[in-house]
């Protein structure tokens, strides 16, 4: 058979280049010994879940503390599973959480020199590949139908075989010129198959970077490697993406193991080195008592949107998910409290070669820990964009007056001293927090534990004395003597010492007008909430509580 001249009537491109001039095209890359070149190549199906910044974060960490390269390419040979924005949505997701590329799709870069970095503007280096394999009889047009799939399957089946497209069941592998030839000029749809050489009685040990030596059964499967459509599988794809790109190290989810024999031969048949490979643990949950994976389906905290409408501080979940990703990450961060993670010396080995138990709790208490760090100008910076986003109309109306919040988150986070606030994990929880500092969202109970005349008593008698330019103390000996006034001990040791002389102590007091401020019994310092709101709006919430 002429298999120069079959290429050229299945791959009749006259524009094509010769693969070798690739090699010229795409150099290598100017990267210190030892640094990694890694990359993430979602789908732009739309969907970016936890699993995505898993093994975002490993690859960015990978290549930035070797002194490399990490890019963003987009695998989008599957045209019906494409979803507008879906690339800009990846890019704005990952950035919230600080994962930043070098170069890629939709990245400004002066290092934007392997592109296109999508896959179907790569057709014709694919085509020149596919061409070469067809001229050196590693691949053939295979004119089976969907139907004639379907009953191959369904016979494998029936015997409890192996399904696929090898050996005995592989139509199409050895027809003659002729029935080749015919089956063309009749117009039947084609698509190009790998001929494996491989045998799956022969087995290799295979270095995986994460799991170590594994066995692996050599590869017999016929794959697809060019539709019909003229565009590659993914499989072949991203052998040649890989190689020209330069990729060091491939990390991806254990699923992909199972294809591992196929990405190894196709490798080979190229006359390429492969990448490193190493193959991530699934993210699981216990459920019932019981482990299992996390599921688009049933756990809503698989999509990153659950963590940004619910407002986790985004270096809490990087910071967590470092410590799924590296064992001995915790470690390092208890003495470095105050590091920044990018100077753990991550490391690929030190990944989990089991399951990695993902745990809320635990992401919730990082967050916690965050949250209480940082300054009253980053707060109110993290809180307006989860506002900003996510928020209510009411929200967005409140911040836009910044003073007026950093004072309030000074007070109420502990941003403005030693004693932090550790018990918000999310932005939502912060803003709503403060919504008893805004008319519009004070809504109190005045839930009082004392009758009309005590309370009215000690809110008309605080109104009439209260002045805003009082400090602390000055304030606190009018609340003291408001309180004497209307039966309560001014001093806690009186009220002690002889309870059934007083109606309650001098905090009881204080706490009628702190539920006539804020609308609930706790809060911080009372004096300097009133000193926010003003002397105007302090004074209405006290005659307004009035029973």
């Amino acid at each position: 058979m002429d298999l120069k001249k079959l290429a050229k009537t299945l791959i009749p491109d006259g524009d094509l280049r010769e693969p070798a001039e690739y090699e010229t095209i795409y150099p290598p890359r100017a990267v210190e010994k030892g640094a990694e070149v890694t990359r993430l190549a979602p789908s732009p199906t739309g969907f970016i879940h936890l699993g995505n910044l898993y093994s975002a974060l490993a690859d960015e960490r990978c290549a930035h503390t070797t002194g490399g390269t990490f890019y963003l390419r987009i695998e989008d040979t599957d045209e019906k599973r494409k979803v507008e924005g879906a690339v800009e949505s990846v890019i704005r997701s990952l950035k919230y959480f600080g994962i930043k590329f070098d170069e890629g799709a939709e990245i400004d870069s002066p290092l934007n020199n392997y592109g296109p970095y999508y896959q179907r503007q790569r057709a014709k280096i694919y085509r020149a590949f596919v061409k070469k394999l067809i001229e050196e009889g590693r691949a053939y047009p295979c004119f089976c139908t969907a139907e004639q799939l379907d009953e191959i399957r369904a016979k494998q089946t029936e015997n409890k075989e192996t399904t696929g497209y090898y050996g005995g069941y592989a139509k199409c592998r050895n027809l003659s010129e002729e029935e080749i030839y015919k089956n063309i000029a009749e117009g039947k749809p084609f698509v190009i198959r790998l001929k494996s050489l491989g045998d799956i009685n022969n087995k290799k040990i295979f270095r995986d970077a994460i799991k170590g030596d594994i066995t692996v059964t050599e590869n017999d499967q016929d794959v697809v490697i060019l539709k019909s459509d003229g565009i590659p599988t993914y499989h072949f794809a991203h052998a040649i993406d890989d190689h020209f790109m330069h990729t060091t190290l491939v990390i991806r989810g254990e699923e992909w193991l199972s294809s591992l024999p196929v990405h190894i031969e196709l490798h080979e048949a190229l006359g390429f080195k492969p990448p490193r490979y190493a193959h991530t643990c699934s993210l699981m949950k216990m459920d019932g008592g019981t482990k299992r994976k996390l599921s688009k389906r049933k756990d809503p905290e698989l999509s990153l949107d659950y963590y940004r409408k619910a407002g986790y501080f985004p270096l809490a979940v990087v910071k967590y998910l470092m410590t799924v990703l590296n064992s001995n990450f915790e470690e390092w961060t208890l003495k470095n409290p105050d590091g920044d993670y990018r100077d753990f010396k991550f490391k690929i080995d030190k990944m989990g070669k089991s399951g990695a138990l993902f745990d809320l709790d635990k992401l919730n208490e990082i967050s916690r820990t965050e949250i209480s760090k940082i300054s009253a100008e980053d707060c109110y910076a993290f809180l307006n964009e989860w506002v900003s986003e996510f928020g209510t109309p009411a929200d967005i109306t409140h911040f836009k007056d910044k003073e007026y919040i950093v004072k309030i988150l000074n007070l109420v986070m502990g941003t403005g001293g030693k004693k932090r606030r550790k018990d918000i994990e999310r932005a939502e929880q912060g803003v709503r927090l403060i919504d008893y500092f805004f008319d519009d969202t004070f809504s109190p109970e005045y839930a009082y534990r004392f009758d009309a005349a005590t309370v009215n008593g000690v809110l008309n008698g605080f109104t009439q004395v209260y002045d805003p330019a009082d400090d602390n103390s000055q304030w606190f000996a009018k609340v003291k003597a408001v309180a004497s006034e209307n039966g309560f001990a001014a001093e806690t040791g009186d009220y002690k010492a002889n309870p059934a002389a007083y109606k309650g102590s001098v905090s009881d007091a204080a706490e009628i007008l702190r539920v006539a401020v804020t609308g609930s019994p706790n809060s911080p310092d009372l004096c300097t909430i009133m000193g926010i709101l003003g002397k105007r709006r302090a004074t209405e919430r006290l005659l307004k509580g009035r029973k």
